[in-house]
């Protein structure tokens, strides 16, 4: 049985910063694409960022909204990625829910819901002042 656990949530104000990580356990699991997805109140579940087992600036995809103030990392040893979300706008309030894929995804596949997995619980992000 794997767990994606999600921690970091919480109440921020605009232009404010909160940091999400993702801990993935039980069997041994060492996924290749991790990425992290949100759903506000009444709305769909939405991408938002994902990174590929190596790392590099073209192994990850951001949504356009976040690009330049989310960054999405990962520490493969330990099976943790983590997203730095600065700049907090009203509308990034959601719950935040940590994925992983066994497989490589391409990026168009990294922005799809049933392209994962596994999934965490959700975290709650609430940015208002």
């Amino acid at each position: 049985q794997v767990q994606l656990v999600e921690s970091g949530g919480g109440l921020a104000l605009p232009g404010g910063s909160l940091r999400l990580s993702c801990a993935a356990s039980g069997r041994t699991l060492s996924p290749y694409t991790v990425g992290w997805f949100r759903q506000a109140p009444g709305k769909e579940r939405d991408f938002v960022a994902a990174i590929r087992r190596s790392g590099g600036n073209t192994d990850t995809s951001f949504d356009g909204s976040v690009k330049g103030r989310f960054t999405i990392s990962r520490d493969n040893a330990n099976n943790k990625w983590s997203l730095q979300m600065n700049s907090l706008k009203p509308e990034d309030t959601a719950v935040y829910y940590c994925a992983a894929s066994s497989r490589r995804l391409i990026t168009s596949q990294m922005w799809q819901i049933n392209a994962y997995d596994y999934w965490g619980q959700g975290t709650q992000v609430t940015v208002s002042s």
